[in-house]
Order: C-alpha cells, then sequence, then structure tokens
C-alpha cells in the first residue's frame, strides 16, 4: 500500500511542477516572460499611438465642420441667385422691348395728325418688325406651316377640309401663327389640314 501512497504522491508533485510550469509561461507579467521596462515602453507606444489617433480624429472632425460651414454657404449662394434670377431674369428680355415701347411712343405721336392710311400702315410695319427682332434676338421662332405636312407636336388642327388638290394630311391654311422658343413649343399654330374625300 505504501508503494501506491509514494508513486501517487509522486505522481501529484509532477502535476504541480507541470502546472507551475504552465502558470508561468501563461502570464506575460512573470519575470521569464516580459520585464516591467518593456511593460513601460509598450504602454508609451500605445499612450503615443491614441494621442495620434485623437489628433487624427480632431484634424478630421475639423475638416468635417468646415466642409459643412462651406456647403452651408453654397446652398445659401445658390438660393441667393436663384431668386435674382426669378426676380431680375427678364431684364434683358425687358431692356429689348424697351426700344420697341420708344417706337411704339413715336408711332402713336406722329399719327395723331396724319390723315394718310398708308403712313398709319407703315408705322405700324416698323412697330410690328422691331418687335419681331427683338423677341428673335431672345430665341422666339415662328413655327413653319406652308407647303408642310401636320405635326401634332407644333400644329393644332381646328379644321378638317377633304380635298383632292392637296395631299391627305397637308396644311392648307395657317389660322393663327405658333411659336416656339428651342426645342419648346410656347404656343401651336392653329392650323387647316387636307383630308382625304
Amino acid at each position: 500500500m505504501r508503494n501506491n501512497d509514494n508513486s501517487l504522491n509522486e505522481e501529484k508533485e509532477g502535476l504541480e511542477t507541470v502546472e507551475n510550469t504552465d502558470s508561468s509561461a501563461n502570464n506575460p507579467f512573470s519575470d521569464e516572460c516580459i520585464s516591467k521596462e518593456e511593460v513601460d515602453e509598450i504602454t508609451e507606444e500605445c499612450d503615443s499611438t491614441i494621442e495620434k489617433l485623437q489628433a487624427e480624429i480632431e484634424k478630421l472632425n475639423n475638416q468635417y465642420l468646415r466642409l459643412a460651414a462651406d456647403f452651408d454657404n453654397y446652398r445659401k449662394r445658390q438660393m441667393q441667385e436663384r431668386e435674382a434670377l426669378l426676380k431680375y431674369g427678364a431684364e434683358d428680355t425687358l431692356k429689348k422691348l424697351i426700344e420697341t415701347l420708344d417706337t411704339i411712343d413715336r408711332a402713336v405721336a406722329s399719327t395723331e395728325k396724319l390723315e394718310d392710311v398708308n403712313a398709319v400702315k407703315e408705322s405700324y410695319n416698323i412697330v410690328f418688325k422691331q418687335l419681331f427682332d427683338a423677341l428673335k434676338k431672345i430665341g422666339l421662332e415662328v413655327i413653319e406651316t406652308k407647303d408642310t405636312t401636320f405635326d401634332p407636336n407644333l400644329h393644332e388642327a381646328v379644321m378638317q377640309t377633304p380635298t383632292s388638290e392637296y395631299p391627305e394630311h397637308t396644311i392648307i391654311a395657317e389660322l393663327q401663327k405658333g411659336y416656339k422658343l428651342g426645342d419648346r413649343v410656347l404656343r401651336p399654330s392653329l392650323v387647316n389640314v387636307a383630308v382625304s374625300e
């Protein structure tokens, strides 16, 4: 029995030795693994890294705040420019039309004592030409209808005339002029369209 007790004690001592060896290997702060100076050095490196990261975060935060302020200022400027455009956008147009108003005033003044119908007619023709030229400079275009085929995007058929003199869907007559600005139709031409009999 004593042999068994002795062997048990030996095994127990062997296990304790292994446990002591393992626990010292797993303990990073044991004397065998790392010294206090090395711990202090690692701590300094960590503190330095933390400071750098905090400085970087602060820098990025300041950049974000500046960017947000710049964007807000840009947005306010855009709103002011849009308001000014809506308020004064017609300024160029009106400047071009003021000359026509002057011509109309002169034409009215000159026709007060006139009895010659041709002189009055000539005054109105001058006024119309000047007004149309001013509008043309702004971009106004007449929609052509003469000898063209009906186009529902540009024309509005208010009459249809059965005829064999014209091909089907040809515009026979323009009842009211149409106008466009670039690609946009401001007012379609009112037309009479030929249809087959």
